[in-house]
């Protein structure tokens, strides 16, 4: 019986080591794709090479609302526990100077014996809609145990918001979630005047509805603005006697970044006072149809391929640095090449890589044709099916826009549907876009040089993006 006991014991030990070896090589898997510029990414808050910011003597009673805090992160960090601090946003979260590595410095430096990890989530362009998508894939199974979500700025789609908390407390009702609000030009005079952005009044509901923290990120900043100690948007690095927030009037460069991050840090001195945990029941949805049920998917694994598609493993591609979101893509460059797959559900769409290469794609939707329009959704990128007469329609979903010019960048598109079950072809198209008028004039250099680089029709897909389910 002793030998039994003793064997029982080394199996245990043997799982827990092999368990613990698995997630230090995802670590370094994850730390290796960082280097090569690619997103999610685990990247380190003791970052000795980040300067660690001060919170500073802003005092605004409404810059942080508390409700029902952080709790449990802040439980775990104060007994030690190793945590890991997850970020899901647009550009200013992915970017490294906006204010995510300044922040972790931060909340490190409150707890400097505690291990801690943070998962950059953040995806250029895109908002709560591709969000609630890739929240799973690129978030959530590397098990955060506080997250943040910046989705001001790009489009502030609620039913998106409300999806990405939903999700997050299905997944686990013991991780805080923490809203923040990056901030436009307008927002200054609004704040300034005691006021929410009408694109956060829609965040705050879905904030209170579910009892999270928030904290406005742009308040200090219209202050110094109006007190003439910030230049908002500069070419130059520097301004005599001011701070430069940005040089596009969007993206902080570091010393923006860092008034993001101060606003941060005395939001979490204020929930770090905040100890009580709440029951954790999730109330009904705010809204019905919020995208609690979106999902994305590995394209072999749902879908069907025609010849003339290929598997290409983007680590030895020339779309590396997108090996953290694609292990795999799927590439076409011969019109006529498609892709099936059948789901449950009310909307699809594609996560895929725009480049000069790019072509166009057509849709074939329960055996018909399709005919798209703008879905007219403010916040998100939806299409909708219309007649084919419409005047405003498009048999074609162009992968070429004027970000592409010489460069790869993910993108993504959904179209809507009504509820049921759906058979989805997408075919490369034989119509080339009009890439020199997309460009304009102030993009002519590169495709003026290098025609032969853009006249192609290649769809790399990265993703399948789903409200349902697949079949």
């Amino acid at each position: 019986m002793k030998h039994y006991f003793i064997l029982v014991l080394c199996i245990g030990m043997s799982l827990k080591i092999a368990a613990q070896n698995k997630e230090d090589a995802e670590r370094a898997r994850l730390i290796a794709v960082s280097q090569a510029g690619a997103s999610p990414l685990y990247f380190n808050p003791a970052d000795s090479t980040v300067p660690l910011i001060a919170p500073g003597n802003f005092d605004n009673p409404a810059e942080c609302t508390v409700r029902n805090g952080a709790p449990h992160f802040f439980k775990k960090v104060s007994s030690g526990k190793p945590v890991t601090i997850g970020f899901i946003g647009g550009s200013i979260t992915q970017g490294n100077q906006c204010y995510r590595p300044q922040a972790t410095r931060y909340i490190q430096s409150m707890y400097p014996s505690v291990t801690m990890k943070g998962i950059n989530a953040g995806v250029s362009g895109t908002g709560t809609d591709l969000g609630a998508c890739r929240l799973r894939d690129q978030l959530l199974q590397y098990h955060p145990d506080l997250v943040f979500v910046e989705f001001a700025v790009n489009g502030a789609y609620t039913d998106g918001m409300e999806g990405i908390v939903r999700q997050i407390r299905q997944y686990d009702p013991t991780i805080d979630i923490c809203l923040i609000y990056t901030i436009h030009n307008g927002h200054m005079k609004t704040y300034l005047e005691g006021n929410v952005p009408e694109n956060v009044q829609g965040l705050e509901k879905i904030a209170e509805h579910y009892q999270l923290p928030s904290i406005h990120l742009g308040m200090e900043i219209a202050v110094l603005e109006k007190e003439g100690k910030l230049e908002w948007k500069s070419d130059s690095a520097t301004v005599p006697g001011k701070i430069v927030f940005s040089h596009d009037g969007i993206h902080p460069v570091t010393a923006g970044g860092n008034l993001y991050a101060a606003a941060i840090a005395r939001g979490m001195n204020k929930l770090k006072q905040h100890t009580v945990i709440s029951s954790g029941a999730l109330p009904a949805p705010l809204i019905a149809d919020n995208w609690e049920d979106a999902g994305m998917y590995a394209p072999q694994d749902i879908a069907t391929f025609s010849p003339g598609w290929s598997s290409v493993n983007t680590a030895n591609s020339p779309q590396k640095q997108f090996t953290g979101w694609f292990p795999y893509i799927m590439k076409a460059d011969q019109p006529g090449a498609s892709f099936t797959f059948r789901f449950k559900g009310s909307m699809f769409g594609f996560f895929d890589i725009g480049g000069p290469e790019m072509g166009q794609v057509e849709l074939i939707i329960d055996g018909k044709p399709a005919t798209l329009a703008d879905g007219g959704v403010k916040g998100a990128r939806q299409l909708k099916v219309v007649p084919a007469t419409d005047p405003n329609g498009s048999n074609v979903i162009n992968r070429f826009n004027n970000f592409c010019n010489n460069r790869y960048r993910g993108q993504y598109e959904f179209i809507t549907l009504t509820p049921g079950i759906h058979t989805i072809t997408i075919r490369v198209s034989s119509e080339k876009a009009d890439k020199i008028k997309i460009l304009g004039d102030k993009q002519l250099e590169d495709i003026t040089r290098n025609p032969a680089k853009y006249d192609k029709t290649v769809v790399y897909i990265g993703k399948i993006l789903l409200r349902g389910k697949p079949l």
